[in-house]
């Protein structure tokens, strides 16, 4: 256990200068090529999915269609690595995000490039409302929006409930909806530095079709992520406690 917890923090201190070099390559470009911003995002993604296995044994898999066009992507949040996996995976990926996240070098500035939309604590419906205008008058790109249902990062096993926002945006924007299960929690964790090997999964989930009422849809949304996050973890050995 000595020597995983030496291998990463290892791979924690490589990774973030890593993000510095590659903002030294792709910045430049940016103001060029817009698809610079997506490329650089991407490249680092999947750089942290490489180094993770070959550093640390932690292998990572995608599974699932993965979406390519204008979709809600409502994904269980376990840990940072799971959004490092669909980023890597989806061609245009956008979140949500706290405005204080804007503060963060290099990964602030990107996110905007990216067009993530920053939300002030207490003022997300102010920002949804501008997000969907910006859809409405064609300001915002079309692209994968990705959302969190719980709000946060949920530990495995433990249970928050789904947050009525994300009914809120499948119904206004009335855009098909793809769940995504995961188990990476179990090997990258909210927190510290251990991470630890085994295979983590991000997985893409059957499309909930527009127009469906919303708890209709927030019901077989939770019903989906949980069941979908609930297999993959007991098949990397998990057991409920």
């Amino acid at each position: 256990m000595a020597l995983q917890w030496l291998r990463s923090l290892l791979f924690v201190a490589q990774i973030y200068p890593m993000m510095a070099l590659m903002a030294l390559w792709f910045t430049p470009q940016v103001p060029f090529r817009r698809e610079a911003a997506h490329d650089a995002v991407h490249c680092w993604c999947r750089w942290v999915r490489w180094s993770a296995r070959w550093m640390l044994g932690l292998r990572s898999e995608v599974r699932g269609e993965v979406p390519t066009g204008e979709v809600l992507i409502a994904a269980k949040h376990q840990s940072f690595f799971d959004i490092i996996l669909i980023v890597s995976a989806v061609p245009r990926p956008r979140f949500i995000m706290k405005k204080e996240l804007l503060r963060v070098p290099i990964l602030g500035w990107y996110a905007v490039k990216i067009g993530c939309v920053p939300v002030d604590r207490g003022k997300r419906g102010r920002a949804i409302a501008k997000m969907l205008a910006d859809v409405r008058s064609g300001a915002a790109e079309p692209g994968q929006l990705i959302i969190y249902p719980q709000g946060t990062r949920v530990a495995p096993g433990a249970y928050l409930p789904y947050k009525a926002g994300t009914g809120i945006l499948y119904e206004q924007t009335g855009l098909p909806c793809v769940p995504a299960g995961t188990n990476v929690g179990l090997f990258w964790p909210r927190k510290g530095i251990l991470r630890k090997p085994g295979l983590a999964v991000v997985e893409f989930l059957p499309v909930i079709a527009p127009g469906k009422p919303m708890p209709e849809f927030m019901a077989e949304l939770e019903a989906s992520v949980e069941t979908s996050s609930g297999r993959l973890m007991a098949e990397a050995g998990y057991l409920p406690r």
